[in-house]
């Protein structure tokens, strides 16, 4: 195994860094990212030149598709999640005829049938990076500031439950005043009851908050 080691040792020398040139996300749950096209670019031109290829020979696939409803504007639609982890096998090739064997993880998500393509493409992006040590970027939570040092992201308050969900807004506003404006709370409460749909425990909140 002397020769595909020694090409992977120039690969290794000779690939100094890749940079992090890619926006992933937003506000604070942004980051950084490497590219899938400059990975492949820089260490592909890299390996070619030291005789080196890679072949994917082996995937384990795990798919877990999430379902729910969302109501808008009186239209209820069936949304989806498709999230699809991979575990890879690639042939690292010599043209001496050497060959090592590596593997990958990766993982992604879609609304439809991308998931797959996602979480291989993620999976050869880190085998090739993995495998030839190659720095992407400053990692700001281990080169520059420890990890206690960085505030945890707080999540983004949850909006009120609706009460009437098949209502705008406005509407479901207007129909809370008329329950507020009449004697009898109960019976308003029956006779709203009586023509729609609602959810009588966001209601008492709504009611008792305001």
């Amino acid at each position: 195994m002397k020769l595909i080691a020694k090409a992977i040792l120039e690969v290794m020398g000779e690939v100094k860094g890749i940079e992090k040139n890619s926006n992933v996300g937003s506000g604070n749950y942004g980051y950084k990212g490497v590219k899938d096209k400059d990975v492949r670019l820089i260490i592909g031109a890299s390996m070619k030149k030291h005789g080196l290829s890679i072949l994917p020979i082996g995937i384990t696939e795990d798919r877990q598709i999430d379902r729910w409803e969302e109501t808008y504007n009186g239209q209820t639609k069936t949304k989806q999640s498709v999230f699809t982890s991979v575990i890879t096998k690639y042939l690292l090739l010599h043209d001496s005829g050497e060959s090592i064997e590596l593997s990958g993880y990766g993982h992604g998500v879609d609304t439809q049938d991308k998931g797959a393509g996602k979480a291989t493409t993620y999976a050869l992006k880190n085998t090739l990076l993995n495998t030839f040590l190659v720095p992407t970027g400053t990692i700001e939570d281990t080169d520059e500031t420890h990890s206690e040092d960085i505030d945890v992201p707080q999540a983004a308050p949850k909006a009120p439950p609706k009460v009437l969900p098949n209502m705008t807004a406005i509407q479901e506003e207007k129909a809370i005043e008329w329950i507020r404006s009449q004697k009898d709370l109960d019976s308003s409460i029956r006779s709203l009851k009586r023509k729609y749909s609602f959810d009588e425990v966001a209601l008492q909140i709504k009611l008792n908050k305001e």
